[in-house]
């Protein structure tokens, strides 16, 4: 008698505590962010002691030197919300400050990393961020290459796009050299970027010609992504010591070698093109200035057109004598980019006025709002189109 009233006790306990899981399963879902049928989107989060909730994002208007921020209404059961005015197609970040402490959001699980922050983002379709989707057609392979470099004396690590149907083919591909910026890695234009799915997009609609995509570490004192080199586990920052130090330059040529040596590239001048946001523009004007019979395209996007940190490397010598050079060599596209209020405008167009007084042939975009990736990835999508043609 007394094993059966233990067994009942022990049947009984273990049915209340599935009877408790079940309940745990089935506390109210809370959804962030919430896309609502007239084009806004609501944003919430359960933080029942908070005492002021706001949420940053770049979809909020800013004021001037001021992040854009907004505060979050308190609700039932210790829920804090906002909605959103109507968003355009377009991918957008966002985090939450709660008492002055910036957090993720919890009921998002899709994160990107912007040099030492980690951020929330959600795409917008139904526009141009269609081309950012992961769609239903061929999809390209990427792949992170380590190779040495004997003028920085250490592996290093890039990252390859190689298009559909690479794998399959015995032809040569052209060779665009993608740059990142300042905050950036040769993870930045895969993962703000969204290169991958932009020319997948782009090559499958027959809008760009199908390419490898080399994307390089600008930062020449890191030699990867951040853990993910043996350097360890140690907080990003943005302006490292090699900041326009004219080593990115200097060795450039060990990335075309290693790139056209492991894979089946053209080899041709018109066979290359370089570009690169920011720092990276900076870098892309540079090295194709001192190599001035290698890359056939070049672009600029917003870039940071900016007095060398070290002038006495010979790279940032004699800059209009290289122009004139390239442009007596000849190329096919030089192309520049930049939004009407980003912070280097004033600098690409005194840039600008040096070409034009040197009669340097180039193709200028000018779009709306500043420094950001949602003009460079923008510009990436209406470079690649004009590539390789």
């Amino acid at each position: 008698m007394k094993k059966l009233i233990l067994l009942i006790l022990l049947g009984c306990t273990q049915l209340m505590y599935a009877q408790e899981n079940l309940n745990f399963g089935r506390q109210k879902e809370i959804i962030s962010p919430q896309t609502n049928t007239d084009g806004t989107f609501t944003f919430r989060l359960k933080a029942p002691n908070a005492r002021k909730v706001e949420i940053q994002g770049d979809f909020l208007v800013s004021k001037p030197n001021t992040p854009p921020t907004q505060e979050m209404t308190l609700g039932t059961d210790s829920v804090w919300s906002y909605t959103s005015a109507v968003l355009p197609s377009e991918l957008y970040s966002y985090s939450f400050i709660v008492d002055g402490l910036k957090i993720r959001d919890p009921n998002n699980v899709y994160l990107i990393r912007d040099v030492s922050s980690v951020v929330n983002v959600f795409l917008v379709g139904n526009g141009k961020a269609d081309l950012y989707m992961v769609k239903d057609v061929p999809h390209g392979t990427v792949a992170k290459r380590w190779y040495q470099s004997a003028g920085l004396k250490t592996s290093r690590r890039l990252t390859v796009y190689t298009p559909p149907g690479y794998e399959a083919s015995k032809g040569n591909y052209p060779v665009l050299y993608l740059l990142h910026g300042v905050g950036g890695d040769e993870e930045a234009w895969m993962q703000l970027g969204r290169a991958s799915q932009i020319l997948d997009n782009l090559i499958a609609a027959g809008k760009a010609k199908p390419m490898i995509v080399v994307m390089t570490n600008g930062h020449t004192s890191n030699a990867a992504a951040p853990g993910e080199s043996s350097k360890g586990l140690y907080k990003p920052i943005m302006m490292t010591p090699d900041v326009f130090n004219g080593d990115m330059e200097s060795y450039f040529k060990e990335i075309i070698d290693f790139t056209e040596k492991n894979y089946r590239t053209g080899k041709m001048q018109n066979d290359r093109a370089i570009a690169g946001l920011s720092m990276g523009g900076f870098h892309s004007l540079y090295i194709s200035a001192n190599y001035p019979k290698t890359f056939g395209y070049v672009g600029l996007f917003s870039p940071a057109i900016l007095p060398p940190a070290s002038a006495a490397s010979p790279i940032y010598k004699d800059l209009d004598l290289k122009l004139e050079a390239q442009k007596k060599n000849g190329y096919n596209l030089y192309w520049i980019a930049i939004g009407k209020t980003d912070f280097l405008y004033k600098n690409v167009s005194e840039f600008r006025k040096k070409l034009d007084g040197m009669s340097f042939k180039y193709d200028y975009k000018e779009s709306e709002g500043g420094h950001t990736w949602s003009n460079w990835r923008d510009y990436l999508s209406a470079f690649t189109p004009m590539l390789f043609k």
